[in-house]
């Protein structure tokens, strides 16, 4: 077992990337799986949510990334679009100082834009897969030069009737390319995909880690509670814990609103995450919670699967999940990396065959929660209240850090296509500054009326500092720092 990545021989800036994401040592699924990727070696993996297997994909196709060559060299396809973006991020953050670019095509966003976007240098395109079929079926996407093909959460996608449309993109792809599938259950029809297409693939197995993690780090509890008190419950519940970083889930959209609306009047450091909102305030919502912005999370179960935030140390059922695997997702975002955490369910007298399913689902029964200690939700309340100034106070001085310590800083620029800027433009204008060379320039994109830039090697706030505009091709064109980045 490998217990460093410096152990795979990995590009200088892959290296520098994950340890700037305090990716520290290879987990067992990224140590099993990544010296078979790099060997070229077709690999089966059967593996839960919370083990690191983006990673152990994303890292080895970083890794064989030419960045001279501008055709997709790499396909991920993903059930959904938030795990579709969530590995795209992963493989953007590890891929950056190398140049790579990532796209992320799914429905329910503009086509038009998509088709524009992979004209563009794209290295690597992670799709739903009703979308990349469109893309195939259009001629906007050439898959003749893509050496990896990975399908995460096989089981979901297949179970969703996408077994057609895995078996066209397959019949796309050169014969050659390195193949990887990644499920939670291996089922007949998966077994009929692996078999058909894929040669020799190597079976990785991490045997029942979600479950492992049950038993070993997530204390699980019940509490009985009826409508009229559900909610007063909730509030004694994380004044008790106090919890440094809490998701809690409802079963509907409409009940997240709900509850979001009156935890935020009672003064909570809280947001919503929904199927309804817009992709890019999904995205972003994701994005401050991982950066402590708040610290508590009202979710449906879309941030049950493939939403890798590390350090929540609660997670709270205010309602049964109907699906007894949902549960196991939903406490899964707890207890991670090693991790201690805990898990409570509130249970109304409705809900207990859901929970007695869950109950056999899992091998264990759960310990109920009698009483909450009156003089424990007093003090946590304090103690929560004094905790959310300090991440509020702490918010600050880590944006002041970043601006400071920033290794890559996103530029934005007011022009794009629609005043005939290109790429070559942008790089050859940036280049020629003061203190500015081509290694310090990473992934240029260009949309209609604006562009990005993301400068490397703690360049970008001198960059700032020195410039409000900058002429590309004689024009006048505003800069400023990218701050959804």
């Amino acid at each position: 077992m490998n217990n460093n990545f410096e152990d795979f021989n990995l590009n200088k800036d892959i290296i520098k990337s994950l340890n700037n994401l305090n990716y520290k040592k290879p987990s067992r699924v990224q140590s099993e799986v990544i010296p078979n990727l790099l060997n070229k070696e077709n690999v089966i993996v059967k593996s839960q949510t919370g083990s690191g297997k983006t990673a152990s994909f994303a890292i080895p196709i970083c890794e064989s990334i030419d960045i001279n060559d501008n055709n997709v060299q790499a396909l991920i396809v993903a059930p959904t679009r938030e795990l579709a973006l969530q590995i795209k991020e992963e493989i953007s953050l590890i891929g950056r100082l190398k140049k790579i670019r990532c796209s992320a095509i799914f429905g329910k966003q503009p086509i038009k834009e998509q088709i524009a976007e992979l004209k563009q240098r794209v290295h690597i395109v992670v799709a739903t897969p009703g979308r990349i079929i469109d893309h195939i079926g259009r001629g906007t996407i050439k898959l003749d030069k893509v050496k990896f093909f990975i399908i995460d959460e096989a089981d979901k996608m297949l179970n969703k009737g996408f077994i057609e449309d895995m078996e066209t993109i397959l019949t796309k792809l050169p014969k050659e390319s390195i193949k990887g599938l990644f499920s939670a259950t291996i089922d007949e029809n998966i077994s009929i995909i692996c078999n058909k297409y894929m040669k020799n693939p190597v079976t990785i197995e991490i045997k029942d880690i979600e479950k492992e993690i049950l038993k070993k780090q997530i204390i699980e509890k019940y509490i009985k509670v009826d409508k009229e008190n559900r909610y007063e419950t909730l509030k004694k519940i994380i004044y008790s814990e106090c919890p440094n970083s809490l998701i809690i889930f409802a079963n509907t959209k409409n009940n997240v609103i709900d509850l979001y609306s009156k935890m935020k009047k009672d003064k909570f450091l809280v947001q919503q995450l929904h199927g309804d909102m817009s992709q890019d305030k999904r995205l972003f919502m994701i994005k401050d919670f991982k950066e402590n912005k708040f610290n508590i999370l009202v979710s449906t179960d879309v941030a049950s699967r493939g939403i890798h935030i590390d350090n929540i140390s609660l997670v709270i059922n205010y309602e049964v999940p109907r699906d007894k695997e949902n549960y196991v997702h939903r406490i899964g975002r707890t207890g991670r990396q090693n991790k201690f955490g805990k898990a409570i369910t509130l249970v109304s007298q409705k809900e207990v065959k859901y929970l007695e399913e869950i109950e056999s689902y899992t091998g264990f029964k759960l310990n109920e929660i009698e009483k909450i200690d009156a003089d424990k939700v007093i003090s946590g309340k304090f103690r929560l209240k004094e905790n959310e100034k300090n991440l509020l106070k702490r918010r600050k001085e880590k944006k002041i850090e970043k601006e400071v310590n920033s290794e890559v800083t996103r530029i934005y620029l007011n022009a794009g296509k629609k005043k005939k800027i290109r790429v070559i433009d942008i790089v050859g204008t940036i280049n020629n500054l003061e203190g500015i060379n081509n290694e310090d320039i990473g992934v240029v994109e260009v949309q209609d009326l604006c562009s990005y830039v993301d400068l490397l090697n703690n360049k970008g706030n001198k960059f700032l500092r020195k410039y409000r505009e900058i002429t590309i091709k004689k024009k006048l064109v505003k800069v400023r720092k990218d701050n959804k980045n």
